[in-house]
């Protein structure tokens, strides 16, 4: 749950779409997969970054498990040419009975599965907007009422909905633990942690639960270390997250919805719907900026 999502990508790194080679305009679209001005990388960085964590994954019992995942639900390469994707989605929060708690966040977001960046728009109110450019969260127009934390929300559905392939940042420590179960049934666990400056709250942690048969994510269990919500330091009490339901688009499978409890009692939190998935593979990479007419939103 960071609002920099968890791409800990050096900037140099989080580049648009490369220098267009010499070649002629068609044959550069079937080789190379976009053009200079769009946010979908080509061919050659998404093999290049797979290659890097398909090696980094290799190196340790838990990266091995998250790269099973990551094949189950599609692989990384499918998941980076997808390109943005665009998807509605809809957290309503939960009292201790599990009834609704006030109105559900709900935003239509159009997120850079590449370079960790986001453009919200209020489901409620399609002329108000937020995001996250990679550098700045940003709130369309000046002055709107948004409701939520721009900055930290930007990317946490991001993160949630595109579990595991995240896992595959540089910056993130997989270890395998003790399998356990959920509702009735055994899961792989891999415990994630981070590096130290990877994104705005490194002091997250999460444990992946997989299926042992098919590979798939079943669910999480997870702690929000954010500053804003923490100021005396720590984290909040831990999560579980249970994953329902899966739908592919573009070769890649993410889930329908979610329900989440705190682990600790069993007491309801929130659930969840992943709605309106569509691949967005022509989006231009300026779609991605600060708008002009947008408000800058506070440092942390």
């Amino acid at each position: 749950s960071k609002p920099e999502g968890r791409c800990s990508v050096p900037p140099p790194v989080l580049l648009p779409c490369p220098v267009i080679r010499l070649l002629p305009l068609v044959a550069l679209l079937f080789a190379v997969g976009c053009g200079p001005d769009l946010a979908a990388p080509s061919d050659r960085e998404v093999e290049a970054r797979v290659a890097d964590a398909e090696a980094r994954l290799a190196a340790s019992a838990g990266g091995q498990l998250v790269a099973q995942a990551i094949e189950a639900h599609g692989g990384l390469a499918a998941w980076y040419r997808t390109g943005p994707l665009r998807y509605r989605y809809t957290y309503t929060r939960l009292d201790s009975l599990g009834e609704p708690a006030g109105d559900a966040l709900d935003t239509r977001q159009l997120v850079d599965t590449w370079s960790a960046r986001a453009v919200h728009t209020l489901a409620a109110d399609p002329s108000v907007s937020f995001g996250w450019t990679g550098a700045e969260a940003w709130v369309r127009p000046a002055g709107a009422d948004v409701p939520t934390n721009p900055r930290f929300w930007a990317l946490t559905p991001y993160y949630f909905v595109s579990m595991p392939f995240v896992f595959a940042d540089p910056g993130v420590t997989l270890t395998l633990a003790d399998r356990d179960s959920l509702e009735g049934r055994p899961v792989d666990v891999v415990h994630a942690t981070f590096a130290a400056g990877t994104g705005d709250a490194p002091d997250d942690y999460y444990h992946l639960l997989l299926d042992p048969e098919t590979h798939r994510v079943r669910g999480l269990r997870y702690v929000v270390s954010y500053a804003a919500f923490n100021p005396d330091g720590g984290h909040t009490p831990e999560t579980l997250m249970i994953y329902d339901g899966a739908q592919t688009v573009g070769g890649v499978t993410i889930q329908e919805g979610f329900r989440s409890f705190l682990s600790a009692t069993g007491q309801p939190k929130a659930r969840g719907t992943v709605t309106e998935v569509a691949p967005a593979p022509e989006t231009p990479d300026a779609t991605f900026g600060t708008p002009a007419d947008a408000e800058v939103q506070p440092e942390l």
